[in-house]
């Protein structure tokens, strides 16, 4: 493509709305133009890498035998609620666009198709001889977010490579699980990108369990947790780990203290002089569930650690049930005004004990009247401890479980691991952090869609039986972006060379030199001929302006037709090393052949 007759222009400043380098870039270099808020168009450059990201994400599907399908994109709210799942997605998480037609019938535009290939295997699938099936699509999602940003990787607008498999049990799941793992490897690997695959929280799409492909990048969103020995790796979310040893309490009778001015953690540690593990912290948060119920939930950890909120959810949702809900629709620390919805008189924050009584909760039909009272192990085998008196500017101490306070009856995992923390499967390992963007998402459903949807096989002794699924993603235009994040300079952007729109660019510093000209159309059509793909710059530009708009968009080799012609050779810059030699121009074809080829794992 010559650059004088392509849509190419491209920014000397970094555009106002861009936050991060890939988004700058990206818009600066003339790959992505913003419509809207969370909107973009996909310029003739970024196409193209689209396109390529497409391409290796197709091999790697069709290598493990999944069929390639293409599935509506507006879809009907009836299928989402027979799943259950149309209430967190347009109210509890909001991120669904939904919308009512002509007929006033409720649409969504799809964010994912778990519900879709679920009716299609409901009509189509009978018996276990069509088993297992694995189908996946590359289109465009949509997603509502409250706050687009970082240009691709946070937009309302993407595309995604989603695939949904079927079985006979989970044994099979799990082998379709692990060509998949295997898939994403190769896939990211092929792109040119350092990842890591780590355990996840499989969110709103549920199943048993999940990994995501994380992007290594400082601008990631997520954080990952992970040891030296790579045994071990997860997202903040879901990573578990050793907390440090309790100190042995000071404490050994029970008595109510005098605390004023401590209502944190710090404080009253620092006023009674005592370690932060021998405290019970008592942290108190208001759950809605999908049926307007709300629960007041009291969560007693230690006063060293931190509720990780997902895990909470992830268990407040698994109560949902008893609460006559599917889902929740939020959770969070109630504020003062949240408060006075519910409460019958005044909480003593910061001085909340384990045992506060129920009567703090006023009577609504909508408000459990109860705490759900949930203690997280780390509480469990305290003893001698430091505790609120639920009495405003007074603690106790010296209190046990069993004694002084009942030990809530359910005990869950609801603590954040950090960095720094002793690993669970080798205490001598300590969690290291790093952050990444999710590029890539596989869960094993089970049979969480197929059971609300009815969609059956029969075995081979004639029995009914619930399709066992599995799902996986890939964000074809986020890891675009992510490559952009972990890939870039002073300069621009530095593409590697499988998924960079163009291998090579010939650049012309003078057009009113007619040898220069010709010899740089010359290799342009040899080097377009070979099957490296090849732009030509013949714009009348200044050398240095077409030089920078080279390095800015990020084409992994340069050819100058400049002095060195004169000696039979052109300058041949490679654009991650900045490494520059003269080749002899017979020689270019040949020896950028085999760059590409290496480069690209031929």
């Amino acid at each position: 493509m010559r650059l004088s007759q392509m849509l190419f222009v491209t920014l000397r400043d970094d555009p106002a709305d861009a936050e991060i380098p890939s988004h700058k870039l990206l818009l600066r270099a003339g790959y992505i133009r913003r419509i809207g808020s969370g909107v973009y168009a996909y310029l003739p450059l970024m196409w193209r890498v689209l396109q390529k990201v497409s391409q290796i994400v197709r091999e790697e599907m069709n290598a493990t035998g999944a069929q390639e399908c293409l599935l509506p994109q507006l879809q009907p709210a009836d299928l989402w609620k027979e799943s259950g799942r149309w209430d967190t997605y347009t109210k509890a998480e909001g991120i669904m666009f939904s919308l009512i037609d002509r007929r006033e019938q409720q649409l969504g535009l799809g964010p994912t198709h778990e519900e879709v290939i679920t009716a299609i295997a409901r009509d189509m699938i009978r018996s276990y001889r069509q088993l297992p099936l694995h189908l996946y699509q590359i289109q465009t999602k949509f997603r509502d977010e409250i706050r687009p940003r970082f240009g691709l990787m946070r937009g309302r607008e993407f595309i995604m490579k989603d695939g949904y498999s079927f079985h006979v049990d989970e044994a099979s799941l799990k082998e379709t699980y692990d060509d998949m793992y295997q898939a994403y490897s190769n896939m990211l690997r092929r792109c040119g990108l350092a990842f890591r695959a780590v355990e996840a929280d499989s969110g709103a799409i549920g199943g048993s369990g999940s990994t995501e492909f994380m992007v290594l990048a400082e601008a990631g969103e997520d954080e990952v947790l992970y040891t030296e020995d790579g045994k071990y790796a997860a997202n903040v979310e879901k990573a578990v780990s050793l907390p440090a040893d309790i100190e042995p309490s000071r404490f050994t009778t029970y008595e109510k203290r005098d605390t004023p001015g401590t209502e944190t953690i710090e404080t009253v540690s620092r006023f009674l002089k005592c370690s932060p593990t021998q405290v019970v912290k008592n942290v108190l948060y208001q759950t809605v569930y999908n049926n307007g119920m709300t629960v007041l939930v009291l969560v007693s950890i230690r006063g060293d650690q931190e509720v990780n909120e997902v895990k909470l959810q992830n268990e407040l949702t698994k109560l949902a049930s008893n609460y006559g809900a599917q889902t929740i629709l939020n959770l969070s620390v109630p504020n003062s005004e949240a408060q006075q919805t519910w409460t019958a008189k005044s909480l003593p924050l910061g001085y909340i004990a384990p045992d506060i009584a129920d009567e703090y909760i006023a009577a609504n039909k909508q408000i459990h009247p109860k705490f759900l009272r949930l203690v997280d192990p780390t509480a469990v085998d305290l003893k001698n401890f430091v505790t609120g008196a639920n009495e405003t500017a007074y603690h106790v101490v010296g209190a046990n479980w069993g004694e002084q306070f009942k030990l809530p009856e359910r005990v869950v995992d609801v603590r954040k691991a950090r960095p720094g923390d002793r690993a669970i499967h080798n205490p001598e390992q300590l969690l290291q952090s790093a952050r990444g963007i999710e590029a890539g998402h596989i869960f094993q459903l089970g049979t969480k869609y197929s059971q609300a949807m009815g969609s059956t096989y029969t075995n081979e002794q004639g029995e009914e039986k619930p399709l066992v699924m599995g799902c996986f993603g890939v964000g074809v235009s986020r890891l675009a972006q992510a490559a952009v994040e972990q890939s870039y300079d002073k300069d621009g952007i530095i593409w590697p060379v499988a998924i960079a729109p163009y291998h090579a660019i010939v650049t012309i510093p003078n057009i009113n030199d007619a040898q220069q000209v010709e010899i740089a159309q010359k290799l342009y059509t040899q080097l377009n001929q070979a099957g490296i793909e090849t732009l030509l710059d013949d714009r009348d530009e200044r050398a240095g302006v077409k030089f920078k708009d080279a390095d800015l968009i990020g084409i992994p080799y340069r050819i100058v037709t400049g002095r060195a012609i004169a000696n039979g050779k052109v300058e041949v810059v490679e654009r991650a090393t900045r490494k520059s030699q003269e080749i002899p121009i017979d020689e270019v074809t040949t020896t950028l052949k085999q760059w590409v080829n290496e480069a690209i794992g031929k």
